[in-house]
């Protein structure tokens, strides 16, 4: 079966629909964050300047700015690390994850190679699993759709030289344990192991999907390279407004208060999930989204729309099939609201 790499959640939503099938946060925006954005709008006769965004963000992760390169959306990255290492022999992509980096991969001519997680294991990431000659491999974490959390320890496994290692962290933010300071698992911090390149978005907890922000860390020999294969001035000025702003001190003593706001509406999510009959929650999810498994998912979403509910369809992931979707995590009240729908539409079954 072919699997449409090309779809994503926004498809889904139409309108007078419930969205729950975009993992982006909708909630207003703070003044520190929405007072630059208009400010720069003022500055848009100059051409962007990254200098500071890019030390900004270093500064965040303990990074050097020249381990750093800022990109419009994280999925950019994908692409320059597609078209700039053509070289490649044996690029990996471990699934269940986010299909653009295979898309990238493929679209530059790469022969891609799957590795497929088992649902028997809860898709938890086996460091063997993954060929010892691959030279670029890309995982998620926590991985979307899955909303799985892979330790450290197994990803920094995945590191050698002669290898680039691409973990995707777009979602990194959103994840939170009680009594950890920062973000559990992330690698973020990491200069030491070779060929690590963390990719990082800020628009799913800053809702800036429209503004397209996100950056890359990595070795600084090789951040030349993928900004060789960046289009001249690719960060607009306000995007970079609001990675400086996003980076600052503020912005993260904030993101960390959303997460862990978040973390409570995901357990009363997967609580009520797991009252439904014949459904499955996957294994103990970590980010803004669960992942689910019931026979006949796919006919049930084109129900929900009926009832006025879009979710993510699970058959455009490889690795996963017809009988899974993927649920955005919302307010209790929202959750309360879809999941009686739900469990109406499994009862009215023959």
């Amino acid at each position: 079966m072919t699997i449409d790499l090309g779809h994503h959640g926004d498809t889904e939503v139409g309108a007078g629909l419930v969205d729950l099938a975009v993992n982006v946060r909708r909630e207003p925006r703070p003044a520190w964050l929405a007072e630059p954005l208009r400010a720069a709008l003022d500055d848009l006769a100059a051409y962007p300047d990254a200098t500071a965004a890019t030390a900004a963000v270093a500064a965040r992760h303990g990074r050097d700015p020249s381990e750093v390169l800022l990109t419009a959306g994280a999925a950019q990255a994908f692409v320059l690390l597609a078209q700039a290492l053509r070289g490649a022999r044996r690029p990996v992509v471990v699934h269940p994850q986010f299909t653009e980096p295979e898309a990238a991969l493929r679209h530059a001519g790469h022969p891609v190679e799957r590795v497929l997680l088992r649902a028997e294991d809860g898709f938890r990431l086996d460091a063997t699993l993954v060929p010892q000659d691959s030279d670029l491999v890309f995982v998620g974490n926590p991985t979307n759709p899955t909303s799985v959390l892979h330790p450290a320890r197994e990803i920094a496994a995945l590191a050698r030289p002669g290898r680039v290692l691409v973990v995707d962290e777009a979602f990194s933010d959103t994840t939170y344990r009680a009594g950890v300071a920062g973000e559990p698992e992330s690698l973020a911090g990491r200069s030491d192991l070779p060929g690590l390149v963390v990719l990082r978005s800020l628009t799913k907890t800053w809702g800036l999907a429209g503004l397209r922000i996100g950056y890359l860390l990595g070795p600084a020999e090789l951040v030349p390279e993928l900004a060789a294969a960046q289009p001249l001035w690719a960060v607009s000025t306000p995007a970079l407004a609001a990675a400086t702003a996003c980076a600052s001190a503020v912005a993260v003593a904030a993101e960390r208060e959303i997460a862990a706001r978040l973390a409570a509406e995901r357990e009363h999510l997967v609580r009520r999930l797991r009252h439904v009959p014949n459904l499955t929650v996957l294994g103990e999810p970590a980010s803004a989204f669960v992942a689910v498994r019931f026979p006949g998912a796919d006919k049930t979403r084109l129900e929900l729309r009926e009832r006025g509910y879009a979710v993510r369809r699970g058959d455009t992931f490889p690795g996963l099939g017809p009988d899974w979707l993927r649920v955005a995590v919302r307010d209790t009240a929202t959750t309360d609201a879809f999941v009686d729908v739900l469990t109406a539409v499994l009862e009215e079954r023959p």
